[in-house]
């Protein structure tokens, strides 16, 4: 987001009417500092670095037992309890003690399905992980119905060491979708910032805050991360060369070039869903405005916006049609809408003063952003067909919304006496989690595509 521009004798000027409100303590000098360059660090691994709180659970949760695997007892990684933490996290399952059985089933013809029954359960998650000749693993499991008597699903993997916990979660992605019919997202990854004492870290992590790894580390503010489209590079902001630049990293190697690197301020970079565009917020022509440059620097900015006003924050329909951003063009900051082909932008949201960060949902029907509403700001869903608004938090002070890829949760920022933490709420309200970090000032969450 664009806080600040230099104005043609060489100041900067922070506009104010359309400034989050948990950045202008934390980042107000983000676009006005007058920053050093520093040694970046490169990839460097963590271990779980979010811890998650439930707070929250759906009105019904699933009752299922995910038995442990044959033979995981001896492995550094056991695959089953990260199917059991996963199933629980999401605030749909709960999970039903496999505890005193002996021997446990592990095939399902090992099932007394009776037993089940009497214990409540009405999926039952069995399986068996067989070391291979060449050091890897052959992980089976399947999914169980208890009162059919039947399979639901059954997948077979084979996995070194290091990946048996994404094989952990890619089977409860497979076990979430075949109880609930959507997608699941344990497989996935989230960016974050987070500050500790002076230090500014740009993190990726597993969905479940696992396997932290610091992407990019600086003493001069970074913010705004954002997913291409295939997961493999992140666009952000660093002021590391005294001024806002827009960056492109690989994930991959590490690598990074500056992409947008223009007089004036350069700020809240967005994917197209081509892979190939970014849109950005410069101010190389006097007030902030929208243009789409080419991920990699190559040739000049096409400008998409014009107004007087500060037009930022965009962000795309998954079909790349349409373009939502925010703008304070009627007065006040409000979210409009307008063809990626160009046109007439199209005020969308008119429920009070202030409303910011749009972020389209993954179908498409509606989208996420944050609603001041007395003196909070919360985090609000509106449906585009109908333009009906829900208010899904309730904290003093949320910020930056990020759809889940399969439209079920919102990661968000807020902060919790004085620092900041990430938390998530289901597309209804009534799942919520916390995911907090014991060493430092968490913000700017993004939530990561699927995995290619």
């Amino acid at each position: 987001m664009s806080l600040c521009g230099d104005t043609p004798q060489g100041r900067t000027v922070m506009p104010t009417a359309i400034i989050r409100p948990m950045k202008t303590i934390w980042l107000q000098r983000l676009f006005c500092a007058v920053a050093m360059l520093v040694p970046l660090a490169p990839l460097s691994s963590a271990r779980a670095a979010l811890t998650i709180e439930i707070i929250g659970t759906g009105a019904t949760q699933f009752p299922v037992a995910v038995v442990p695997f044959r033979a995981e007892g001896g492995l550094a990684q056991p695959v089953t309890p990260v199917i059991a933490s996963d199933l629980t996290r999401s605030g749909l399952f709960r999970m039903v003690d496999s505890g005193g059985l002996n021997p446990l089933p592990h095939e399902p013809q090992d099932l007394n399905y009776p037993v089940w029954r009497a214990r409540g359960a009405d999926a039952v998650v069995i399986g068996s992980i067989t070391p291979l000749s060449d050091g890897r693993y052959d992980v089976r499991f399947r999914l169980m119905d208890v009162a059919k008597q039947s399979q639901l699903a059954g997948f077979a993997y084979t996995a070194n060491t290091a990946q048996l916990r994404l094989t952990a979660h890619r089977i409860a992605d497979v076990i979430y979708e075949a109880l609930t019919g959507a997608k699941g997202v344990f497989s996935t990854r989230v960016a974050y910032i987070v500050k500790k004492g002076k230090r500014y870290e740009l993190q990726v992590a597993d969905a479940d805050g696992y396997g932290a790894q610091t992407v990019r580390w600086s003493d001069e503010p970074i913010l705004s991360p954002s997913w291409s489209p295939d997961g493999n590079r992140l666009a952000y902001v660093s002021l590391e060369r005294k001024k806002p630049v827009v960056y492109v990293q690989s994930l991959t190697t590490g690598q990074y070039q500056a992409v947008a690197n223009y007089w004036g301020s350069n700020s809240a970079p967005a994917w197209l869903p081509d892979g190939k565009t970014l849109a950005v917020v410069l101010s190389k022509e006097g007030g902030s405005q929208i243009y789409f440059i080419n991920s990699e620097g190559k040739g000049e900015p096409r400008r998409m916006t014009f107004s007087a006003a500060i037009d930022t924050e965009p962000n795309f329909s998954p079909d790349g049609a349409q373009m939502l951003f925010t703008s304070d063009r009627g007065g006040s900051p409000q979210i409009y809408g307008m063809p990626v082909t160009g046109g007439e932008a199209r005020r969308l949201t008119f429920e009070g003063s202030y409303n910011v960060t749009p972020r389209f949902s993954p179908d498409g029907k509606s989208f996420t952003f944050i609603q001041r509403n007395g003196g909070r700001f919360n985090v609000a869903v509106q449906d585009l067909t109908t333009r009906q608004v829900q208010v899904l938090t309730d904290g003093v002070i949320d910020e930056s919304p990020s759809f889940a890829p399969n439209g079920r949760m919102i990661l968000y920022a807020t902060e919790v006496k004085g620092r900041g933490v990430l938390s998530a709420v289901s597309s209804d309200g009534r799942v919520k989690q916390r995911l907090t970090e014991e060493a430092g000032d968490v913000r700017e969450p993004a939530w990561g595509p699927y995995p290619k």
